[in-house]
């Protein structure tokens, strides 16, 4: 496969006809020749000593004991897994926004297919995911499990979604934020996938509701990362032309009429504003905050930042 960042490009892969396949390409893609894992990975424990059997390999015999003792005895271990990664995804409506191209992806499709590509990491270390789609209130919780067919269910879980979204739902992050911070193990790997804007909420108020819900994670131990799914160039840049336009808001139906150049300049302060201060609200958290525009694709966006942070764990 190509590790072009435009060999992944929404239009490539639109529509989704099998979330497990892209993954798996996506993975091949940006893992290919690397060493070491950008999360916490797989471990192996030692558990206990027993004799050395005639004829078996030596690798495994314990040195040192034998030196004391001077009988041979072969170090048994354990595996398990040390992550467990649970994967929350904004299904609300402002999810389902593609913009005026009807081959372009969802940022929603663009979410599953990036939990569904993290997924499979996971099941390639052995360490457990686990799934949950949210808008006001947190649906289809699934637990972080090991096995290769609870990942399967969980793909089909991000399939089922994506061919029937929801008719009708909000979002209320910052309670779907305090909700997961009590239901996760303690010290779990939290990845959610959002735009992070709730309707009808003032945009300050909400900045600072979700700094007291990170504040709640943190306190749980769990590790977390934010994921901003947007298209940027409608939802940041306001890029839509010279003419009267009406805006329809997803969630609450509202409805605006306007020329996008009357209201740009005010509407991208008020947004990169807003989004400044909940980023550093995940920066005070030591919590990674990874901007994830659909323009770029799945393939860049996934790549850019798996890299960057599997260089961190090395120090």
């Amino acid at each position: 496969m190509s590790s072009s960042p435009n060999s992944l490009h929404p239009s490539v892969w639109q529509p989704i006809a099998n979330l497990e396949f892209l993954a798996k390409q996506v993975v091949e893609g940006f893992l290919t020749g690397r060493h070491r894992s950008p999360f916490h990975g797989f471990s192996v424990e030692f558990a206990e000593h027993r004799h050395y059997r005639t004829g078996e390999s030596t690798r495994f015999i314990d040195w040192k004991l034998l030196a004391r003792t001077e009988k041979y005895f072969v170090k048994r271990y354990e595996e398990e897994t040390n992550l467990r990664c649970h994967l929350a995804i904004d299904s609300s409506l402002s999810m389902q926004y593609r913009g005026n191209t009807k081959e372009a992806w969802s940022k929603f499709e663009f979410a599953a297919a990036a939990a569904a590509s993290i997924t499979e990491i996971m099941r390639r270390q052995r360490d457990a995911s686990g799934l949950s789609f949210f808008d006001n209130t947190v649906h289809s919780f699934m637990p972080a499990k090991v096995s290769q067919s609870h990942q399967h269910r969980l793909i089909q879980q991000l399939q089922e979604r994506v061919n029937h979204p929801p008719a009708k739902s909000g979002t209320k992050i910052t309670a779907v934020l305090h909700d997961m911070a009590e239901r996760l193990p303690n010290r779990s790997l939290l990845m959610v996938f959002s735009d992070f804007v709730e309707p009808d909420h003032d945009l300050q108020q909400q900045a600072q509701d979700f700094d007291e819900a990170l504040g709640h994670l943190k306190f749980k131990g769990h590790e977390v990362i934010f994921f901003r799914v947007l298209r940027e160039t409608d939802e940041i840049e306001l890029e839509l032309g010279q003419n009267p336009i009406q805006f329809v808001d997803l969630e609450t139906g509202l409805k605006i009429k306007t020329q996008p150049e009357l209201i740009k300049k005010e509407y991208k302060r008020v947004m990169n504003e807003f989004y400044q201060r909940i980023e550093l609200s995940a920066r005070k958290y030591k919590m990674d905050w990874v901007d994830a525009p659909v323009e770029k694709g799945l393939y860049a966006v996934l790549s850019t930042y798996l890299r960057k942070r599997a260089q961190m764990t090395k120090y």
